[in-house]
């Protein structure tokens, strides 16, 4: 007599759909995310999914903070390999290690700082601890800088009230800092993301389809103009 087959098991279900959807947002893009997609690549049944993720927003949120997870691990170690008394060394090995997780995760990458989902919104007492968390670095060595009175800002703009309770809120799970070094910080990253972000969008040339170059110029760029020697 021939026995029925018995479906395979998933040791980590919850992993295996979260690696499943990563390969269908390179593949697809983020928008285009589905469950049942999902369930159906993985051979198994769509309310399976649903008891680790009852919709498509839950597993996006769940990615978004792997993804700040992921990106934050490797901004802090980039921070900890350089002497603690060099910050300079700091501040560029946080920019070089920012530029490496963004070419070896693209999707990753776009999923946290590119083009929203339609539709999507991320809540954000889930997410803001590990999105504050991904930037402390930076915001670290900048608030370090600044103790130092090595941290060359003159008449840097203010932030306006209604969004210094934001700051506040970020302090809590990214560590203190003046909201000077916050907001310093936040100008830094929005300039080598700017860089990158074209870098993988294929949008460089004429200055070469690699980043290096421009990136170097733009890190030397930012240390001439915020760090006193």
């Amino acid at each position: 007599m021939v026995r029925p087959t018995q479906k395979k098991q998933i040791p980590n279900l919850q992993q295996a759909i979260k690696d499943v959807a990563w390969k269908h947002i390179a593949k697809h893009g983020a928008p285009a995310l589905s469950l049942r997609a999902i369930a159906r690549e993985l051979k198994i049944t769509a309310p399976a999914i649903y008891n680790y993720f009852p919709n498509r927003d839950a597993l996006v949120t769940a990615l978004i903070i792997d993804a700040y997870t992921s990106f934050g691990d490797s901004q802090l170690a980039a921070r900890d390999a350089a002497p603690p008394e060099d910050l300079t060394g700091r501040m560029n090995a946080i920019g070089l290690a920012y530029r490496q997780w963004a070419l070896k995760y693209p999707q990753r990458y776009q999923l946290i700082f590119g083009t929203p989902i339609p539709g999507y919104h991320a809540p954000l007492m889930e997410v803001l601890p590990s999105a504050a968390r991904s930037l402390s670095a930076l915001v670290s060595v900048i608030e370090q800088l600044r103790l130092a009175g090595k941290l060359n800002v003159k008449s840097f703009p203010k932030v306006q009230a209604e969004y210094k309770g934001g700051f506040e809120m970020w302090k809590k799970y990214g560590g203190e800092a003046d909201i000077l070094s916050l907001t310093v910080a936040m100008l830094i990253w929005a300039r080598v993301h700017g860089i990158v972000s074209l870098e993988i969008a294929g949008n460089l040339p004429p200055l070469g389809t690699s980043g290096d170059d421009l990136y170097l110029y733009e890190m030397k760029s930012l240390n001439q103009q915020f760090i006193k020697e």
